[in-house]
């Protein structure tokens, strides 16, 4: 930045006196460009921590409702004879459930696990959990 002083005497001006201060062109331009590249790269990044929190969010309620569904088909009971599959209700209409039954290393026990899947922009995600159940 450079300073230029002037002294207005009767409407001549003069070189001392009072400091006036000033951008030059070439500073004015500097400071556009590195707004014109900071100012996208700044963007995206906040888009890309919007996306991983609202993924986080979304794989904390999966694993809520996984543990949900799990823990009702057990004490149903539903588990042993079929493999229910569906979608929840209400406001977690778009979180998908599906259940799966395997055989273990003892013959009276099985591995029951729900899977919960969901959706965050593009791209599909789900949360397993799992319990052993005993045949009756």
């Amino acid at each position: 930045m450079k300073l230029r002083t002037l002294t207005t005497v009767g409407g001549c001006s003069h070189g001392k006196g009072r400091a006036r201060s000033a951008f030059t062109f070439a500073e004015v331009l500097a400071a556009m460009l590195f707004m014109a590249i900071v100012i996208p790269v700044a963007l995206r990044a906040v888009q890309i921590a919007s996306g991983a929190g609202v993924a986080a969010q979304r794989k904390s309620t999966a694993t809520r409702l996984a543990d949900f569904k799990l823990n009702e088909v057990m004490l149903t009971g539903v588990w042993s004879n079929s493999a229910p599959r569906g979608v929840f209700e209400g406001r977690y209409g778009d979180y998908a459930w599906n259940t799966r039954t395997e055989r273990w290393l003892d013959e009276n026990m099985r591995l029951v696990s729900v899977e919960v899947t969901y959706r965050v922009r593009t791209r599909n995600y789900s949360v397993v959990l799992f319990t052993l159940g005993q045949i009756k």
